[in-house]
C-alpha cells in the first residue's frame, strides 16, 4: 500500500489517500480538484507518462527512439561488408544536401516562417548515392525507413528488434513507419511511444495522466488491455482519468473534489468502483451508474 498522509499541495485539504499496490486505480474528479498536485507530488518514485513531447529533434526518428536502428545498421554493415555509419542519415551515409534530414528548410524573414522543401538531391530519401547502392533482403536503407513497424516485423525477425516491434504493435503504432520523425508524432503518439518503452518493465509504480484524451474508441480498448498487462507484470498503475471505460475497468478508484480550486482538494470516495456506484455524493458516482446502467 502506498499511503498519502496530510496532503496540502495546492487546494489539498490534508487529505489522506491509500494506493494499494499491485492493482489499477483511477483518480477522478472535475477539472482542477486536486488529482495531478495528489499524485505526481506525492508519488515522487513513479514513473510518469504523458502527452508531452519527446525528447529528440527532427533527426530522431521512430527508429531512433525504440533502439531498433543501431541493430539494422550492423546488419547492413555485416551483409555488405561496410562501415554501419553509411546507414546512418546523421553519420557518413547521410544526403549533404539536406544534412541527412531529407528536407532542406528556408527561413522567410520577411514572412516569419520557415519553410520546408524536399531534397533534390537525394529525393527525400536522406542518404547518399553510396549508401543507397547497399541492399538488405531486397531494401535499401531507404526502404527500411519507409516500411510501417507492422511490415518490418515481417521484415526483421531478429529477437532484439522483433521484441521491440511486438510492443510497438501492442499500443497501436503498426502504422508508423520506421523513419518518421518524432516531432511530428500526435501527443497520442507520443503516450503510446513511451507506453510502449515501458512494456518490457516490471514491478514499478506508473503514473498516467489522462491518456485516453484524443484516442478512438477502439483505441481506449487497447489502452486498457495495457495498464492490465502493467498490472499483471507486478507493476502498480495510477491513471488520472475521466473515461468511464478506464474507471470501471480499474481495481480502485480514488475521487476528489467535490468541485474545483478552493471548492475542491477534498477526499470525496476512495474504494472499489462496485462502491462508487453507490455512493450518492459523489458526482464520479453518479456519472458511473448512468453508464453502467
Amino acid at each position: 500500500m502506498l499511503s498519502v498522509r496530510a496532503a496540502t499541495g495546492h487546494n489539498l485539504r490534508g487529505i489522506d489517500v491509500d494506493f494499494p499496490t499491485g492493482v489499477l486505480t483511477a483518480v477522478t474528479g472535475v477539472a482542477g480538484s486536486g488529482k495531478s498536485t495528489l499524485v505526481r507530488g506525492y508519488l515522487p518514485a513513479a514513473v510518469i507518462v504523458d502527452q508531452t513531447a519527446i525528447r529528440g529533434s527532427r533527426r530522431s526518428s521512430l527508429a531512433t527512439y525504440a533502439g531498433i536502428l543501431d541493430p539494422i545498421r550492423a546488419l547492413f554493415a555485416a551483409d555488405n561488408d561496410v562501415s554501419a555509419g553509411l546507414f546512418s542519415p546523421n553519420s557518413e551515409g547521410g544526403c549533404p544536401g539536406c544534412n541527412g534530414l531529407g528536407v532542406v528548410y528556408s527561413d522567410l524573414a520577411f514572412l516569419d516562417t520557415v519553410v520546408a522543401t524536399t531534397c533534390e538531391q537525394c529525393g527525400g530519401s536522406r542518404f547518399t548515392e553510396e549508401a543507397l547502392r547497399h541492399r538488405l533482403r531486397g531494401l535499401t536503407i531507404a526502404d527500411v525507413f519507409d516500411l510501417s513497424v507492422g511490415e518490418a516485423g515481417k521484415v526483421f525477425p531478429e529477437p532484439t528488434i522483433a521484441r521491440v516491434l511486438d510492443r510497438l504493435g501492442e499500443v497501436g503504432l503498426t502504422y508508423l513507419c520506421l523513419g518518421q520523425t518524432l516531432n511530428t508524432l500526435s501527443g497520442g503518439e507520443r503516450q503510446r511511444l513511451k507506453i510502449a518503452d515501458e512494456l518490457g518493465k516490471q514491478g514499478q509504480v506508473y503514473v498516467f495522466d489522462e491518456p485516453t484524451t484524443g484516442l478512438h474508441m477502439s483505441d481506449v480498448d487497447s489502452l486498457i488491455r495495457l495498464l492490465n498487462r502493467l498490472v499483471d507484470g507486478g507493476s502498480t498503475v495510477v491513471v488520472i482519468e475521466h473515461n468511464l471505460d478506464v474507471v470501471s475497468q480499474a481495481d480502485w478508484v480514488v475521487d476528489l473534489g467535490p468541485g474545483p480550486g478552493r471548492h475542491g482538494g477534498r477526499l470525496v470516495f476512495q474504494g472499489t468502483p462496485g462502491d462508487l456506484v453507490r455512493a450518492d455524493h459523489s458526482v464520479t458516482g453518479r456519472h458511473l451508474r448512468a453508464y453502467a446502467g
